[in-house]
């Protein structure tokens, strides 16, 4: 799922976390980081956003003021580190409380209650072509090659380019990893830093490796805990 979002927050240690998090747990796009009410005011004058991670305790103007600026639409995840404030947080169209120091399994089931609540509100329509064969194009030397994303076994980053493999052929394109996975929802995951794969098509995971195929690909010590929260999902 590809939400637009922006962090507010007047402490950088925080929302560098939030960054680092957003980035590598999710498809969404981060627009803005704002470090007070009035930068994301300024900033949401002008761009709209599906949500907005938001600290409480904030100089000039309170996330508890802003959030009643906003408009009803914009989804809230309020970041504190103050218990206190959270019935009163639950008045606006607040999806979750998060309290500080956020971990990364907090931070994941946050994200499954984002996107069901996303999810719950699209037309019926638009579900329905989500259920289909989704696809995309890549560009190859003069060519444009349409690819199903679910025949897709994995991504490898090369530099300036990405290895696209299926289960019948591959291709190489001028294209930036982090480019490809912000197109990319479940159950494609970033498990190293030159590696996405569709977790649909793995056959098993050994050794710190997961195995597509024939090949094995290296699970990267700060994707390890994500990766296995996914899989622990699936785990009987």
């Amino acid at each position: 799922m590809n939400l637009r979002c922006m962090i507010v927050d007047d402490e950088p240690n925080a929302v560098n976390l939030l960054e680092v998090l957003i980035g590598q747990s999710t498809s969404w796009q981060l627009l803005a980081r704002c470090f007070n009410a009035l930068e994301a005011i300024a900033f949401l004058k002008n761009n709209t956003v599906d949500l907005i991670f938001l600290d409480i305790n904030m100089p000039l103007l309170t996330g508890i003021e802003l959030a009643g600026l906003l408009s009803g639409e914009t989804a809230i995840v309020f970041t504190t580190a103050h218990v206190e404030y959270a019935a009163e947080s639950y008045s606006f169209n607040t999806i979750d409380y998060l309290l500080k120091p956020i971990t990364l399994k907090r931070f994941l089931a946050a994200t499954k209650k984002i996107e069901t609540h996303f999810q719950a509100r699209m037309p019926e329509a638009f579900k329905e072509t989500e259920k289909r064969d989704e696809y995309f194009f890549v560009k190859s030397g003069t060519q444009l090659r349409k690819i199903l994303l679910q025949e897709i076994l994995f991504f490898e980053g090369r530099k300036e380019y990405v290895r696209v493999v299926t289960q019948g052929f591959e291709v190489m394109t001028y294209r930036r990893l982090k480019d490809i996975e912000a197109q990319l929802s479940m159950p494609f995951a970033r498990v190293h830093n030159s590696y996405i794969v569709n977790i649909a098509q793995l056959n098993k995971i050994q050794d710190n490796h997961i195995h597509i195929g024939e090949v094995a690909i290296p699970i990267g010590e700060k994707f390890r805990e994500g990766v296995m929260e996914i899989i622990r999902k699936k785990t009987f």
